[in-house]
C-alpha cells in the first residue's frame, strides 16, 4: 500500500485500485495527478521483462562502490540540510544549460534533489518530479508538482512507465551512487525518446558518503567515471562534456590552507569548477 506523510500541502491519495504499490513514499506538494505507475507484473503475476536499457558492463569494481559511512542513507539525510551546496556561479551556469535543453511544456524529473531548483525561473514545463531522501527539503522547493522519497542505493527501479520524461537531471549528487548502472538505465528506460539526461557536480561533497572510486579520484577521473556511466548503458549518445573551470587566480587562492578549511566548513564561497555530462536516449534531436 502507498504509504503517504504529512506535509504542509494537502494532497488526497487515489484509491487503493488506481495506482499500484510503491516501494518508495509518494509526495504530493500541489493538486496534481501523478502518472500512471507501470506494472511490473503480468496477468499470471509473473514478472515481465525490465525495458530499461541494456547494460554492458559493470564500470565500478565492489571496493569501488564502498563509502566510508555504511550506514543507510536515509538516516544521513534524516534531518533537512537547508544549504545551498554549490556557488552562484554553478548555478548560473546550470541554469543557462537548463534554458537552453528544456523545452518549454516539457516534463522533467529531477533525480537526488532538494531545497532550491537550479530550472530558470521564467520557464514554463507541464510538470516537474523531485526525488530525494528527505521529504521537508523537497517539499520546500518551489517548482516540484510532487516528489517521492527513495534510497537509489538500496533500489533503483523508478515507477514511472516507459518514455514519461523528456529530461532528467541530476545535479551535485551522482557521487553517492553506489550502483550508477543500473540507475542509469532506469534513466534512460524513463526517458521518450530523444530525452536528455544532464548531470552536473563540482568538487564539493559529503566525503563520507561518496563512493570510494569518487573519494579517491581527481577532476580528469571523475568525469571519465560519469561519462562510463552514460556508454555502460545501450542507448545513449556519446556523452557530450561541458567545463568551466575558475580561473588562475582563484585557484592561486584555493592553494591556501586555512582558506581550504574554511571552505570545508561552508563559511568561504568560492569559484566552483563546474562539470556536466550530457547524453540523449537513442538520438539528439535536431531542434538542439
Amino acid at each position: 500500500m502507498l504509504s503517504v506523510s504529512q506535509n504542509p500541502k494537502s494532497w488526497h491519495p487515489p484509491s487503493p485500485t488506481s495506482l499500484p504499490t510503491l516501494s518508495s513514499v509518494l509526495y504530493t506538494p500541489r493538486n496534481f495527478q501523478p502518472t500512471k505507475i507501470s506494472n511490473t507484473l503480468n496477468d499470471n503475476n509473473e514478472t515481465r521483462e525490465s525495458s530499461a536499457g541494456r547494460i554492458k558492463r559493470d564500470v565500478l569494481t565492489k571496493e569501488g562502490r564502498t563509502k566510508l559511512n555504511s550506514y543507510p542513507d536515509r538516516e544521513f539525510y534524516g534531518y533537512p540540510r537547508l544549504v545551498t551546496h554549490v556557488d552562484d556561479g554553478f548555478i548560473s551556469t546550470l541554469t543557462d544549460i537548463y534554458r537552453q535543453r528544456f523545452r518549454p511544456g516539457s516534463e522533467i524529473l529531477d533525480l537526488m534533489s532538494s531545497w532550491v531548483s537550479h530550472l530558470p525561473k521564467e520557464a514554463k514545463y507541464k510538470r516537474v518530479v523531485g526525488h530525494g531522501l528527505n521529504a521537508q527539503e523537497l517539499a520546500k522547493n518551489p517548482r516540484l508538482d510532487y516528489f517521492f522519497v527513495k534510497d537509489l542505493n538500496q533500489d533503483q527501479r523508478l515507477e514511472f512507465e516507459d518514455g514519461s520524461f523528456d529530461a532528467v537531471l541530476c545535479t551535485v549528487s551522482v557521487q553517492y551512487l553506489q550502483h550508477p548502472e543500473k540507475v542509469f538505465a532506469e534513466v534512460f528506460r524513463v526517458l521518450k525518446p530523444g530525452g536528455v539526461f544532464i548531470v552536473s557536480f563540482s568538487n564539493r561533497m559529503f566525503y563520507e558518503k561518496a563512493i570510494s572510486a569518487w573519494r579517491d579520484g581527481t577532476a580528469y577521473s571523475r568525469v571519465q567515471l560519469v561519462v562510463q556511466y552514460f556508454q555502460s548503458v545501450e542507448g545513449f549518445t556519446q556523452p557530450e562534456i561541458v567545463r568551466k573551470l575558475p580561473g588562475a587566480g582563484a585557484v592561486e587562492e584555493q592553494k591556501s590552507p586555512l582558506t581550504w578549511i574554511m571552505r570545508l566548513l561552508g563559511l568561504l564561497s568560492g569559484s566552483d569548477p563546474f562539470y556536466a555530462i550530457i547524453a540523449y536516449k537513442n538520438f539528439k534531436p535536431l531542434y538542439e
